[in-house]
């Protein structure tokens, strides 16, 4: 019988200790690495596409997200295109005396310019500041149709948050396809490679968290 005070039988229970300790750094590393590695295609997602009263082209990332909502035009799937008016850079341009038509005009011309005539496209009021505003907008401005649904052109990292900003801010209001823009550089296999890329990502997992939350933060006034 081996006695209490024998030390290769009481550094069994630190040995057994140290073996799951080990197992779980092992398993919390891996699930890291999952995690780290596959951010980048979860958050792309993209819904089927159907016909709808209008493409929407959400602020940002010109002249990407217009071309797109201009192919879709031209394959029929919707009548009109809208455009949001973003208040930023115009507002901080015109402070410095710097003259900007604004994010809108540009997309405008880059529809024109992809064979959209210029009746098809309608700007929305009021002026937004972030994703967040422009569903506010966009919602209101679906219901007074008669279809309510509405194809909501973004980039590919910012395909999640919009999805889940539309179901979080308008429940019921409206049916949201969210779409890509097919152009867009973003590589979600490899999204630490290039800067731009890791920023997009780190935004967007910031966005998400904050969306969860409930839009604790907001953006600076």
């Amino acid at each position: 019988m081996a006695s209490p005070d024998n030390p290769a039988t009481a550094s069994r229970p630190r040995s057994r200790a140290l073996r799951i300790l080990f197992a779980a750094s092992g398993g919390g590393l891996v699930l890291a690495l999952v995690i780290f590695f596959g951010v980048g295609r979860w958050l792309v997602v993209e819904d089927p596409l159907g016909k709808a009263r209008a493409v929407v082209v959400l602020s940002g990332a010109m002249p990407l997200r217009a071309i797109e909502a201009a192919k879709l035009y031209r394959e029929g799937y919707a009548p009109e295109i809208w455009l949001t008016h973003s208040t930023e850079p115009g507002e901080t341009l015109e402070e410095m005396g710097i003259p900007f038509a604004g994010e809108d005009y540009y997309n405008k011309l880059v529809l024109i310019h992809e064979a959209v005539p210029p009746q098809a496209i309608h700007v929305l009021e009021p002026p937004i500041v972030n994703t967040a505003d422009e569903i506010k907008v966009i919602a209101p401005a679906l219901a007074r149709g008669k279809d309510g649904t509405v194809i909501l052109v973004t980039t590919k990292a910012h395909t999640r948050r919009v999805r889940l900003l539309w179901r979080k801010l308008v429940p019921g209001q409206g049916r949201a396809i969210v779409r890509a823009a097919s152009g867009d550089p973003f590589d979600p296999r490899h999204w630490w490679r290039t800067t731009s890329d890791a920023l997009d990502v780190l935004r967007e997992v910031l966005g998400l968290v904050n969306a969860w939350a409930g839009l604790p933060l907001h953006p600076a006034q």
